[in-house]
């Protein structure tokens, strides 16, 4: 192994990607990425270039793509996400793996649909919608006002609410699925007296149906909880333990759903709820 590559057969697996789109550009991330994450071996350094609207901007990339190529010895990675076929070419004249991702799918689908693309920019992540863009500010402030149980006001409102000790994704998790589907969600701390008194908060007792626990392994909470308060009694790996255990006792005699973090993306833990909750995935 070598200090350069860090690779132990002596190849250098570090490549710049780069996301080019006439607007965002959250559309070629997610479909690169998600791509990308099939080369566990490899280094990938991503560089985003958002609003690339204009012949000029494509020309300045190109430029850009050029010298990170002739730097790094190595033809950089292109996703496009750009609508316009005429830029999308001029792009694909960098020296560069250029993926072009939306007419690898449009051309496919004119031909079967045997029509004609708008070729509009910026259609998956604008405000096509009005209504369902409203809709998702409002999931995004409920979740908000109801996190870690700073209101109970409108609890009846919510489609999922998260309960769980500190710290193990409670709030990420609620925040995601408002933000990306939509969903009213709440959660609700489990605390020390909760556990005394072996029952769910009061407040959420109503909601039953909607509650869905989250559990993770003590040595991981405890991690993350000693990043935040480093050696305090909250952080302790015993009280860690205590914590989980009897959140997990609670939840198993409220037969309310658990949920466990420790490995799991917040995509993961949302895309279960969702399918155990029976919600219908609304993606915006």
């Amino acid at each position: 192994m070598t200090e350069s590559d860090g690779h132990p057969d002596g190849v250098d697996r570090r490549r710049t990607v780069f996301f080019v789109s006439d607007r965002t550009g959250i559309t070629a991330e997610m479909l690169g990425n998600s791509l990308l994450s099939q080369f566990e071996t490899f280094d990938f350094q991503r560089l985003t270039i958002p609003f690339v609207d204009t012949p000029e901007k494509i020309a300045d990339v190109v430029r850009t793509i050029n010298a990170r190529g002739a730097a790094d010895a190595k033809r950089p990675l292109v996703f496009s996400s750009i609508v316009d076929e005429a830029m999308s070419s001029q792009l694909g004249h960098a020296n560069a793996l250029f993926l072009d991702l939306f007419q690898v799918f449009i051309a496919p689908l004119e031909a079967e649909l045997a029509a004609k693309s708008s070729h509009a920019a910026g259609r998956s992540h604008g405000i096509a919608n009005v209504h369902e863009y409203f809709q998702r500010m409002e999931a995004i402030n409920f979740a908000q006002a109801h996190d870690d149980a700073a209101s109970t006001r409108d609890l009846d409102k919510a489609q999922v609410i998260l309960v769980g000790v500190s710290r193990c994704g409670k709030t990420p998790t609620t925040l995601y699925l408002a933000l990306q589907f939509g969903v009213l969600a709440a959660n609700f701390p489990l605390t020390p007296d909760d556990f005394v008194d072996q029952q769910l908060p009061a407040s959420v007792r109503p909601f039953k149906n909607r509650l869905f626990g989250l559990t993770i392994e003590p040595e991981r909470l405890q991690q993350i909880r000693q990043a935040r308060r480093p050696d305090s009694k909250y952080a302790s790996l015993e009280n860690c333990r205590y914590e989980v255990r009897e959140a997990e006792t609670l939840m198993r005699r409220e037969r309310i759903t658990a949920i466990d973090t420790t490995a799991r993306s917040i995509e993961e833990i949302a895309t279960v709820i969702l399918h155990r909750a029976g919600l219908q995935r609304h993606v915006f």
